[in-house]
């Protein structure tokens, strides 16, 4: 697997079409989602999926002409039920099909599940099947052989109850290409995912992650980010290398639109030569953009308001996919 800074020909993005994913707020959805397609279509381009009941709203609302393919979707979030890319060392492209089941049947998946499927078929991609349930949003690679999860997400009973973390290691190993799994413990409080990596940390270059980070030692995910960044101090990556840690602010939990959020950059998209990242009206924002500036100094940093998204329980890691730039290998 790729990091995701490697050169990508593309990216996915489902459109919003469950109406109890956003209590009541789902036109505001929409118009957050055709902002971070717009955004992310300046630097490569993105596809939409959509399911047959949206298909002639995302036509109209998807915005510079963006392909659309039309598949069944219970919901709209790429990076947890779709493929994950892989590539091989000539240079070409596969994707994986890792079991899904919706944060441990925590809502509708029987669609969802086939997605990879209905896009290895649409575009005539090789599909490798994981007999192991995995979300996109609860890993970060650095392409170089190491890979980073958490406790709480990958060894919760309702995700792989048969497996052990040795035993979910292999998967890992055996499907993305990775030679080491770093362990962080827990993701955010109160994380409908189960405490999904890309809340709380992700791989920026190599050797080097960015993590979320506060001062504040009444923030209810404070000792647990201080946690996260105690393991990382000690940790090596596949190559043997220290971490290189660069501490992100994290805000406070807050309300919005009537419930509870918890704001977050970590969150963000890697594009060709771009960052797309959120912001929130809040004080952090220019703060946090400017430390994603530092981070990627060779990219260009776009911010999106993307609270309703967050209302969703995701960002804009979860709503996008890459796919790595290379030659779809057949069949």
């Amino acid at each position: 697997m790729p990091a995701e800074w490697q050169p990508h020909t593309g990216c996915l993005i489902s459109w919003p079409c469950a109406p109890e994913t956003w209590h009541g707020h789902i036109r505001q959805a929409e118009v957050e989602y055709q902002s971070v397609i717009e955004a992310v279509n300046r630097f490569e381009p993105v596809t939409v999926l959509s399911d047959p009941s949206t298909v002639v709203d995302v036509r109209e609302k998807s915005g510079d002409g963006a392909p659309v393919i039309v598949v069944d979707l219970d919901d709209s979030w790429i990076r947890d039920n779709g493929p994950i890319f892989v590539t091989s060392a000539a240079g070409d492209v596969a994707l994986v099909d890792f079991l899904f089941n919706a944060w441990g049947s925590k809502g509708p998946h029987s669609k969802d599940e086939r997605v990879p499927e209905s896009l290895s078929r649409e575009l005539r991609v090789r599909r490798y099947v994981a007999n192991m349930v995995l979300e996109g949003g609860s890993i970060s690679v650095d392409g170089e052989g190491t890979l980073m999860t958490t406790e709480q997400c990958l060894l919760n009973p309702n995700r792989n109850p048969s497996m052990d973390g040795e035993q979910i290691e292999g998967g890992l190993k055996d499907f993305l290409g990775v030679s080491k799994v770093l362990w962080l413990g827990r993701g955010q409080a109160e994380d409908v995912t189960d405490g999904h990596v890309d809340g709380v940390a992700c791989f920026s270059g190599p050797k080097t992650v960015i993590i979320a980070h506060t001062d504040d030692t009444s923030d209810p995910n404070h000792d647990m980010l201080a946690e996260n960044r105690a393991r990382l101090e000690t940790s090596t990556d596949a190559k043997g290398r220290s971490i290189e840690i660069i501490d992100l602010v994290q805000p406070r939990p807050r309300e919005h639109l009537g419930h509870d959020i918890t704001p977050g950059y970590i969150n963000h998209y890697v594009a060709n030569g771009g960052i797309v990242a959120p912001e929130f009206g809040i004080p952090e924002d220019p703060v946090a953009a400017e430390t994603l500036r530092s981070c990627y100094p060779d990219r260009e940093v776009v911010t999106v308001s993307v609270p309703c998204i967050e209302v969703g329980g995701g960002g804009i890691h979860c709503i996008t996919q890459q796919i790595p730039e290379g030659r779809f290998i057949r069949g």
